[in-house]
């Protein structure tokens, strides 16, 4: 297949387009490689995928509208995912009109796009964020999302609303992924394994909000690449279930899906520092602030249909994850 992937120079983007690489499939990669964090790291990211004969990088930005259409009608894609936006959850307390351009903007050219050259299947990023004030765990693609704490969290829900639109009209099929906590190899620097890593090696104070009284559904960057690879070949359908008098908003009378993906374990923060230190072999200096606003207190994922519908096999545990993620960070930063 020829399959479209943005964003393929981030953490996710780039081990999705691997294993589309290594399967035989042909990939097209689009980033903009912007300096939300440091460009080297994507750059390192793209070298790795050119090293397949099957792969094509191009440097645009799905907001480029005009170009963007000249890259769908030159390739007739089979399949597209969109894993590109802007990522972070505080860093949309600073930048809004960041998240708006190309989380909004961006995304809704790409269902265009999709819908205009007759795409098979297009599987987007959502994210764990959609779930917002609701404290009802673990948490269920079937319950309401309608409280984001964040823009971040708004953009995503949006992008969900804005792909049922295509469904409907005009029979798009969709599939969005709420990711969980995702960590391990070529992570991103803004997120907590990379900052603790990096703090307990360098001798700097981690920063600990909500005084440590936090829980995240770590999930480790192999299984949520391999469950992402495992959607796209699963073709949305409209779903015989679905109650238009008390509709389930993870499925549709339309070709439309929504997932969870994560591991589906909750993990206190300090357990997931204390085994950062243990692999490290050193303890890490804290410091403990209150809750820091538009942070959730737990993140907790329900497999639900993801299990049963894909036969998705969580292969990593968070100790091995851990492991896996420090010796690459230590080779990374040749420490």
């Amino acid at each position: 297949m020829k399959i479209l992937v943005t964003g393929v120079a981030g953490f996710i983007g780039m081990h999705v387009a691997k294993i589309l690489l290594e399967r035989g499939d042909y990939v097209v990669g689009v980033d903009n490689i912007n300096d939300y964090y440091d460009v080297n790291l994507k750059l390192g990211r793209i070298s790795v995928l050119k090293l397949h004969n099957n792969f094509n990088f191009i440097k645009d930005d799905i907001c480029n509208v005009a170009s963007m259409e000249s890259i769908f009608q030159l390739n007739q894609f089979n399949r597209v995912i969109n894993l590109a936006g802007q990522p972070g959850v505080r860093y949309s307390l600073e930048n809004p009109s960041t998240y708006v351009q190309s989380n909004l903007v961006g995304f809704a050219n790409i269902l265009e796009l999709c819908k205009k050259y007759m795409v098979e299947h297009l599987v987007y990023a959502s994210s764990s964020s959609v779930y917002g004030a609701n404290t009802s765990s673990p948490f269920a693609v079937d319950q309401n999302t309608s409280h984001p704490l964040n823009l971040y969290a708004a953009t995503k829900k949006a992008n969900e609303l804005m792909a049922h639109s295509y469904s409907h009209v005009y029979k798009l099929p969709t599939t969005g992924l709420r990711y969980f906590s995702v960590y391990g190899p070529w992570g991103r620097p803004d997120m907590s394994a990379w900052l603790f890593t990096s703090a307990i090696l360098n001798n700097e104070v981690i920063n600990i909000f909500n005084m440590g009284n936090m829980l995240r559904d770590f999930t480790y960057i192999k299984d949520i690449a391999e469950a992402t690879v495992k959607v796209v070949d699963k073709i949305a359908q409209p779903s015989d279930l679905f109650n238009t008098f008390h509709p389930n908003p993870s499925i549709s009378n339309a070709p439309y899906k929504i997932y969870n993906v994560g591991r589906s374990e909750s993990i206190k923060l300090m357990d997931f520092i204390e085994m950062l230190e243990e692999a490290l072999g050193k303890k890490a200096k804290k410091n403990f602030m209150p809750m820091q606003s538009g942070d959730a207190i737990q993140t907790y994922a329900n497999l639900g249909d993801l299990e049963t519908e894909i036969n998705y096999i969580l292969e990593t545990n968070i100790k091995s994850g851990i492991d896996k993620w420090i010796q690459w960070y230590l080779a990374y930063q040749k420490i």
